[in-house]
């Protein structure tokens, strides 16, 4: 006999437990628990901060989104990283953007849409340490403010504040920890610090399975943010990878 059913319980909650639908045929019992997986990172260069991210949202062995945005803007000056939890970093962001907007407003001398990056950080650093038993999220803090000029801030799980050149998060960091150890230079070029972020997010993708798609970059400096993203047949070339071919409308029309 099938076992009995709660009176609230559906089919669709009988069959999608681990996230992955049936059709799939994945076993769920195969995955033991949910893991999820991405790459992060930010780096300080001679007059700004660029931050990156892959667009991968896995759930286990099941790409959820292939093309998601992980670089979030909490005001034209300051962005946000975001890994772990997606619902979780969303809503920290969306707490995060509503104290500061709260605090502009309270403030006469405070730029529209500007915001202190130090005071960003340390609000993320505050709802996500005091929140840390009930929390999967890592983010990273980047922007520019003409108190302090470019900064980048690390905020790991568990609610740390860890202001540093450059940092890294997600699943794909780990495989690319030495590599930016042994690669970074202080004083970059904005040119520079672009291609090294993006190299290194290609290296990640390349090794870690749960990060892929394209790679989102986010340039903030005295002038402003440009945001840019690179598909995969811009992505350097990496160790025993095979050329990606160019598809769909941009490829016709070369």
């Amino acid at each position: 006999d099938s076992p009995a059913r709660a009176p609230h319980e559906t089919d669709c909650a009988r069959t999608m437990d681990y996230g992955v639908p049936p059709e799939l045929g994945v076993d769920p019992s195969a995955s033991g628990g949910i893991s999820t997986g991405t790459t992060i990172m930010a780096c300080v260069y001679d007059g700004g901060v660029v931050l990156g991210a892959d667009s991968r949202t896995s759930t286990g062995v099941y790409v959820a989104n292939r093309a998601s945005d992980k670089i979030s803007s909490v005001t034209d000056n300051v962005w946000m990283c975001r890994s772990g939890s997606a619902a979780d970093t969303q809503n920290v962001c969306a707490y995060v953007k509503n104290l500061v907007d709260q605090h502009n407003m309270e403030r006469s001398d405070a730029d529209p849409g500007m915001a202190d990056v130090k005071l960003v950080a340390n609000l993320t650093m505050q709802i996500a340490y005091k929140n840390k038993d009930k929390l999967s999220a890592g983010m990273i803090i980047g922007g520019w403010d003409s108190k302090r000029g470019p900064q980048v801030y690390g905020i790991p799980l568990g609610g740390s504040l860890l202001p540093c050149p450059f940092t890294i998060g997600g699943s794909g960091g780990a495989y690319i920890y030495g590599w930016c150890d042994d690669t970074w230079k202080e004083g970059m070029s904005r040119e520079e610090a672009e291609a090294w972020v993006t190299r290194a997010i290609s290296l990640a993708i390349t090794m870690d399975s749960s990060s892929g798609g394209v790679i989102r970059l986010v340039t903030i400096d005295d002038k402003g943010c440009n945001k840019q993203m690179l598909e995969p047949y811009k992505h350097p070339m990496t160790y025993g990878e095979l050329p990606v071919k160019r598809v769909g409308v941009d490829a016709m029309a070369a």
